[in-house]
């Protein structure tokens, strides 16, 4: 089906993993070192059982699926996911947030190109502000909490808070002309469709109603959030945790400590996990 298939080129990020985007938007597949598959296979029941617990309330990663690819004798693992970014509301500033200012800032070549993901120190030089409303940011302070305890329990580290901000009304002329020539081959299919697939996401997207500028459907954009009305700009975000996998282990220990003689000897601490994201 076309929701297997993905929208561009694979793409290289940071870690040297590589990140597939389905055309639809919505799945995120992600390659997988050996160290990270036992690392999934030994958090899995924990992570479902939490999950279940909460009722999918949480901020983590949504794992569809693990798969394991051979290609020429070459194996290659892939973790599937829901996409914390929207299907149809484009990003336009992003930032990768762990609640600290050591060595928390992008390099200017990150910064050079035309979506860089930010970090900390970026937020607060930018004095970037995340506008929800009360019980939104109740809701999504609720969930941090709990999703940070549960990996705190689990002795997972390294974890970030990725953020993706939609301004509504910005005029995307490229993306607009992108999904029409995409459309235009679909029979049957609307202009800049999702896919004529009968089964996956792509079919529940095309069956329900259109919809306008800013506005998502919180059954697919599950990491959406409306800004408030009270915000200086028409905003979405897009708010989940990232990077669940690594747990603190012997290894990381040393580095740990590393960073931590590192931190005092720069008289640099701290702010608490993702302090002053919201507004």
């Amino acid at each position: 089906p076309q929701v297997s298939l993905t929208r561009t080129p694979p793409h290289w990020v940071g870690s040297d993993r590589r990140l597939l985007l389905s055309s639809d938007r919505t799945l995120v597949a992600k390659e997988l070192s050996g160290e990270d598959v036992a690392d999934v296979h030994g958090l899995l029941s924990h992570y479902h059982q939490y999950v279940v617990q909460c009722h999918g309330s949480t901020l983590l990663p949504r794992f569809l699926g693990m798969y394991r690819v051979s290609v020429d004798s070459e194996e290659t693992y892939l973790l599937v996911m829901r996409n914390t970014f929207s299907h149809r509301l484009p990003v336009h500033r992003k930032y990768d947030l762990k609640g600290s200012l050591v060595s928390r800032e992008a390099s200017d070549k990150e910064k050079g190109k035309e979506l860089p993901t930010l970090k900390d120190v970026d937020f607060l030089n930018r004095s970037e502000k995340v506008y929800v409303g009360q019980e939104d940011q109740r809701d999504f302070m609720e969930k941090l909490k709990r999703d940070v305890e549960f990996l705190v329990q689990l002795k997972i580290m390294d974890y970030s808070l990725l953020l993706g901000i939609h301004e509504v009304g910005r005029e995307e002329p490229e993306e607009e002309e992108l999904e029409e020539e995409e459309g235009g081959g679909d029979e049957g299919g609307p202009p800049g469709g999702y896919g004529t697939s009968p089964e996956g996401i792509g079919a529940f997207l095309n069956s329900h109603r259109p919809l306008g500028p800013g506005e998502f459907d919180p059954y697919v954009d599950v990491y959406a959030l409306r800004g408030s009305e009270a915000a200086p700009r028409r905003e979405v975000y897009f708010m989940g945790l990232i990077d669940v996998l690594t747990q603190y282990d012997a290894r990381k220990k040393a580095a740990h400590a590393a960073k931590t003689v590192k931190l005092w000897g720069g008289g640099v601490g701290g702010v608490g996990p993702f302090g002053g994201v919201l507004g």
